[in-house]
């Protein structure tokens, strides 16, 4: 699994942040010889397509959370899709306003960008996922809407004898409290790996606790109720420079700890992290 992006809202690469990244949400789940899994279509996307475009054919799912631009702005830049006989299966909640493809096809289009979905040599076909688990390959994907702002998924995927859930977007109560949603808690439960929001420390998140995100307290408390082995910090403020993320990363071990949590990381792209699963 490696981090091609890690950033929440707005890309944001500049000098004070360019050892954890500011490319916006992109993860790539690969095993050998199976087609390849990708979280999200952020910014981080386009490196992700550098690393595959030498393999020649491409083809791959993404499992997209919602259609925030942060997550989904990178599709049109995914340098395999400018080849033909290149396909990516893009899977995602279903829209109020029309189909998924509708609705990626109103902005994906000009005057907003110069050239259309169907315009690139590539194909993407789209297919809506709500609340359902489903077979993609070997790996079986679990999907569940998660509170956030718009119609969102989390994602499960149990692959290989591992188990990853991605939860880059979660409101927390916006009290402060701790409760968790007991779907997501199901989702989690006992992941080798749970990717998740850590957007706002506890003054931030005061100040914007309607903006659909969470602290990095509450990423760690998800974590511990859901006993999930291993816990990455993702979807960092655009705000966050080096030293920030540092040190919530610092406060987020000392509590992991506590919780008995096996290992807290913060997300930073190149980040890769290796699994032995049953057939190794």
């Amino acid at each position: 699994m490696t981090f091609y992006g890690v950033r929440g809202s707005t890309p944001s690469p500049c000098e004070d942040n360019r050892r954890y990244g500011g490319n916006t949400s992109c993860v790539a789940l690969e095993v050998p010889g199976h087609e390849p899994i990708v979280f999200d279509l952020g910014t981080g996307l386009r490196y992700w397509g550098s690393a595959v475009a030498a393999n020649g054919s491409f083809r791959g799912t993404a499992l997209v959370t919602h259609l925030h631009w942060d997550h989904i702005q990178g599709l049109p830049f995914f340098t395999p899709l400018h080849r033909a006989g290149a396909e990516l299966d893009v899977l995602g909640p279903t829209q109020p306003g029309g189909s998924l493809r509708d609705t990626v096809d109103f902005f994906l289009r000009p005057p907003y960008f110069p050239v259309t979905v169907t315009e690139l040599p590539g194909h993407i076909g789209f297919t809506e996922l709500d609340d359902d688990t489903i077979e993609v390959g070997s790996a079986l994907v679990t999907a569940i809407p998660v509170p956030h702002i718009g119609p969102t998924n989390g994602y499960r995927v149990d692959w290989n004898g591992i188990s990853v859930a991605y939860v880059p977007d979660h409101q927390q109560p916006m009290d402060g409290g701790m409760d968790v949603d007991p779907r997501v808690l199901e989702l989690c439960n006992g992941v080798d790996l749970l990717i998740h929001d850590a957007q706002f420390d506890e003054d931030e998140f005061a100040e914007k606790s309607h903006w659909g995100h969470c602290t990095v307290d509450y990423a760690v408390h998800v974590a511990a109720e859901s006993q999930a082995k291993r816990l990455v910090l993702f979807h960092h403020d655009p705000t966050h420079t080096d030293p920030i993320v540092d040190k919530l990363l610092e406060q987020s071990a000392h509590l992991g700890d506590r919780f008995g949590i096996g290992e807290v990381l913060a997300a930073h792209e190149g980040l890769t992290i290796s699994f032995t699963g049953d057939d190794e």
